[in-house]
């Protein structure tokens, strides 16, 4: 081979050599540079996951550490296992119900995943934060110009109505229709149960949040969300309610609303007694505080109450005013399972009274039954029906027996009660009427109500000469219109909202659009008449007849026909 031909070839070898060495560097470059993304990818994946989990819940939650210094979510056990599950995630780490107005890191990143349809306990107490922030401005707003509407009260309702309204579009209807036909959360099967708790200026809620641990059978299944609407003393001086103190010339009450220290909270009350520390401890008491003068009565407090729900398997309404008999809540269950209709089935009552804790132990009595109504006559009330008990059980029944109306102050239901008839958030300012619209919509839904046979808890009832704060009188005052004046007009508009709902000829849609009130019947669809059964149906049931404003004795209630 000539010399020049064997360079080239030994150059060509030399050149091969380099080129099949560097094709062999570049993909092991590139290999190792696959895998080093791959595994910083699947690393930077594990940690936007946990990083998801953990903005879902409130990073002021509480926590413990382990051993090994990691932060670890504090855990419930039910029937001996770890409540944290794939399906309650949204509950961890538990959302601490003090202190009260905590700020929320990563509020709006936690609202967006609520409206996304990610929810979290701590993204909806956030999103109803903001909804009651906004609320708090505009009634400033509107308090400051009172001076602008004098002479002309009509016109400042109107524009107070108007504000709740907008509000309510922008942050609870949307939020709402979210979650529309389906439960918030999954609804879980182990008898858990939650308590919805309204509460005004409550000086009895701490006592009642123990007598529903304290005598509950299995008070780590017990789950309380308190809408605590407080005077907390920080812009306006608190007052006491209207309080007698004499009588005048013609016998009559005198009465004066006097300063008051800001109210004591019954959640720090509970959760600062050491035998109920820990049910605070492990996220079974969840809180949304409200400044008295963001309240708007108690269907809208209920309403925010219900959305504290985290998917237990019953749903529980109740004062916060109450006495328990021991091992409540498995007889609770135990009475509902015994429906005949059960799973639809609502257990409601007017519960028996008491005079005060301590007076001695609460014993089960027969249970009375709703079987009557009457049309008020009350002018404040404007003819809106009125629920009252007309019969009681008289024997040990093999069953509970129907009724036809339910009580505000108390019923127990299957959780899927919530998505058959899900709050109201349009009845703002509204103390009556709020029953018979909860009784035909579940009625309608498809749910029968019954009387539960045994009397398990006891409500203080208030006659007013107690001088206990009432909500309207905080309208009054915050509207420069001392008493209930104010009050009783806006809720007058509202009424109208029950009675389309129950066919009043004055209230329908036709009549309502003329009055300029078509913002009084504002989704009414989603949170009227349910599909399973008519109105009309209803009424007949109930014996009610809206033209001649009259109710029917219905003896199939009181003699217990149906089951």
């Amino acid at each position: 081979m000539p010399p020049s031909l064997k360079l080239t070839s030994r150059r060509g070898a030399s050149k091969s050599k380099k080129q099949s060495f560097t094709s062999s560097l570049a993909f092991k470059v590139f290999a190792l540079l696959f895998i080093l993304v791959f595994f910083f990818g699947y690393v930077f994946v594990l940690y936007q996951n946990d990083m998801i989990l953990v903005e879902k819940s409130r990073h002021t939650a509480m926590v413990m550490k382990s051993p090994s210094g990691v932060k670890k979510p504090a855990t419930v056990s039910l029937r001996g296992e770890s409540l944290k599950s794939r399906q309650e995630e949204h509950l961890f780490p538990p959302f601490p119900p003090l202190p009260p107005f905590a700020p929320i890191p990563h509020e709006e990143a936690l609202i967006a995943l609520v409206m996304a349809g990610q929810p979290t306990m701590a993204g909806i107490i956030a999103l109803l934060n903001r909804f009651f922030v906004a609320l708090h401005e505009s009634n400033r707003r509107l308090a400051a110009d009172i001076k602008n509407h004098q002479g002309d009260l009509d016109n400042f309702v109107y524009d107070i109505r108007k504000a709740f309204f907008d509000l309510t579009k922008e942050h609870l209807l949307p939020f709402d229709a979210v979650y529309r036909g389906r439960p918030i959360f999954p609804i879980r099967e182990d008898d858990s149960i939650y308590i919805s708790l309204a509460a005004f200026r409550e000086h009895l809620l701490g006592k009642t949040l123990k007598e529903v641990f304290g005598k509950a059978k299995h008070p780590e299944r017990i789950f309380v969300g308190a809408v605590v609407q407080n005077c907390f003393g920080v812009e306006f001086t608190c007052k006491t309610g209207a309080q007698v103190v004499g009588k005048n010339k013609q016998g009559r009450d005198m009465t004066k609303v006097s300063d008051a220290p800001p109210d004591a909270n019954g959640i720090e009350e509970f959760c600062g007694d050491e035998n109920f520390k820990k049910y605070c401890d492990a996220g079974q008491v969840r809180a949304l505080y409200v400044n008295e003068t963001e309240s708007l009565g108690p269907a809208v407090a209920r309403y925010h109450a219900s959305k504290l729900w985290g998917g237990e398997t019953y749903f529980v309404q109740v004062d916060s005013h109450l006495e328990f008999t021991t091992d409540w809540d498995s007889k609770y269950i135990a009475e509902a399972q015994a429906a005949k209709s059960y799973p639809k089935a609502v257990l409601s009552a007017y519960p028996p009274g008491f005079g005060d804790y301590g007076d001695g132990p609460f014993r089960e009595s027969l249970g009375a039954k709703l079987c009557s109504c009457e049309f008020s006559t009350n002018a404040v009330e404007q003819q809106i029906i009125r629920v009252n008990m007309g019969g009681s059980y008289h024997k040990a029944d093999s069953r509970p027996k129907q009724i036809p109306f339910m009580a505000a102050g108390f019923f127990f239901a299957r959780s899927e009660l919530l998505v058959d008839m899900p709050f109201d958030p349009v009845l703002p300012w509204c103390f009556m009427g709020e029953e018979i619209a909860l009784s035909m919509r579940a009625w309608t839904s498809g749910w029968n109500i019954y009387a539960p046979r045994k009397n398990l808890i006891a409500h203080q009832y208030r006659p007013g000469r107690m001088g206990l704060p009432k909500f309207w009188g905080t309208v009054g005052r915050l509207f420069g219109e001392p008493g209930p004046g104010i009050n009783t007009k806006l809720q007058r508009r509202m009424l109208m909202r029950v009675k389309n709902l129950v066919g009043y000829p004055e209230a329908n849609k036709e009549n309502m659009n003329q009055r300029d009130d078509s913002n009084i019947l504002l989704e009414i669809d989603h949170y009227g008449m349910g599909k399973a059964r008519t109105r009309e149906a209803y009424l007949e049931f109930a014996g009610i007849d809206p033209q001649k404003q009259t109710c029917k004795h219905l003896a199939w209630c009181v003699n217990g026909d149906y089951e």
